[in-house]
């Protein structure tokens, strides 16, 4: 029983009825101030990532790839270009009941917004009561990642949990910057805290530590429960890692799923569970640099678990007049007319021209290189243009006068900037 009404087997329910009806929700709705200027006019997910594809594409690929196709996603802040990507390229078969859908803040609830990640579910639970799902996986938007979701699922059904936490293993010295999962022997939850200074080591390794990947499978009728509970809650910042987790933690029922047992078809040994938050200028740059050496540590050419999207409708990549890209990965459309890229992601229809030197750096769509101008370890945004003769990441104190860089030294350019 859902929403105070029963539900009755739906369509197909005969051929797959051992298998668990799953709605999956996809929080969508992050501002992204530390990705700050590549989200001063896209939500978060909507950031172009990987020559070919957005942030989104992975969750959604990862929840797609393992046979869920009924997807909500959640979104709030300057959500278009992410409302017109899922609209355009995630289109399912109405036909078998399939769909993704965007889902903006409709303040069901008053005139106001989303007050945290918690609330977004809360305000959507019209979501929940339409499709009557046994479980629901509430997954982040923004991670770099392969993963096999139904496995999560399946451990969390046979354990018999409320709510089952996707952890990843990281070193001890460097867990402080994550919410970070203290279990006991058996996999139970009995700590959950956000960024800790002492943080807690697993079970059976004092030096790792489970950080919480901000995955999570519910049992339907507990996630309403405690969502019902935290609404009522003034004091509650109305947050999943926050207040729901440690809520169904106190009472026993939350369990987490260890990321290293996930088995991901056509994974390397290389890039078997990587995962990256980039949330950051910094490790945005750094997963970007992970996609282009020649055994990549992220590999997107998975042909059994692909990260997919729709491509733009363009030629493909052209190298002209002596034009190379070496250790690098470039999208369609893209020309090199006598420049020299390397060990760089270069998106979709972007030029470099004669004599240009683009290394280290990673090109959005539309970006102009002209000719002689130097890029280096540098992020330029959508249509972004370098004039001839100009120079970007040479000249760290310049950098930091015209324009956005990062603690770790990356220059940043905004959409559509300009540099003479």
């Amino acid at each position: 029983m859902v929403g105070g009404r029963a539900c009755g087997p739906r369509l197909g329910s005969a051929v797959v009825k051992s298998q668990p009806h799953v709605l999956g929700i996809v929080l969508a709705g992050g501002e992204g101030k530390r990705l700050w200027p590549l989200t001063a006019d896209r939500a978060k997910p909507a950031v172009p990532f990987g020559g070919n594809y957005r942030l989104i594409d992975f969750v959604l690929s990862n929840l797609v790839n393992a046979g869920y196709h009924r997807l909500c996603v959640l979104t709030q802040y300057k959500s278009h270009s992410l409302d017109r990507h899922i609209s355009t390229t995630w289109r399912l078969s109405s036909v078998l009941g399939q769909y993704i859908t965007p889902v903006p803040a409709q303040q069901r609830l008053g005139p106001r917004w989303y007050t945290g990640s918690a609330d977004a579910i809360f305000q959507s639970l019209n979501l929940v009561y339409d499709e009557c799902p046994d479980h629901i996986v509430v997954f982040g938007a923004d991670h770099v990642y392969r993963m096999d979701p139904a496995q999560m699922v399946e451990q969390h059904v046979e354990r018999g949990a409320g709510v089952t936490v996707a952890g990843i293993r990281v070193p001890r010295s460097q867990a402080s910057a994550f919410g970070c999962i203290d279990v006991d022997a058996s996999g139970w939850i009995t700590r959950f805290v956000e960024k800790p200074p002492d943080p807690p080591h697993v079970p059976d390794d004092p030096e790792v530590t489970f950080a919480s990947m901000g995955n999570y499978v519910f049992s339907t009728e507990v996630l309403l429960e405690a969502l019902r509970t935290d609404a009522a809650n003034p004091d509650s910042d109305h947050d999943m890692g926050g207040d729901i987790i440690p809520m169904l933690m106190e009472c026993g029922e939350a369990a987490v799923y260890d990321f290293a047992d996930n088995v991901v078809p056509g994974a390397t040994e290389r890039d078997r569970g990587y995962w990256r938050d980039v949330g950051t200028l910094d490790a945005y740059y750094d997963a970007h640099m992970d996609l282009v050496s020649v055994h990549p540590v992220f590999n997107l050419y998975n042909r059994q678990w692909p990260i997919r999207t729709a491509s733009p409708p363009l030629p493909p990549a052209k190298f002209v007049e002596g034009g190379s890209a070496q250790e690098s990965v470039v999208g369609p459309g893209a020309i090199v007319s006598g420049g020299t890229v390397r060990h760089s992601v270069i998106g979709s229809d972007v030029v470099v021209e004669a004599g240009a030197q683009v290394e280290g750096a990673v090109l959005l769509p539309g970006v102009r290189v002209g000719k002689g101008a130097v890029v280096r370890r540098a992020i330029l945004d959508k249509n972004a243009v370098v004039c001839e003769g100009a120079q970007v990441g040479v000249d760290p104190e310049y950098d930091r006068e015209q324009w956005t860089v990062s603690g770790g030294g990356v220059a940043v350019l905004g959409k559509g900037a300009r540099v003479e």
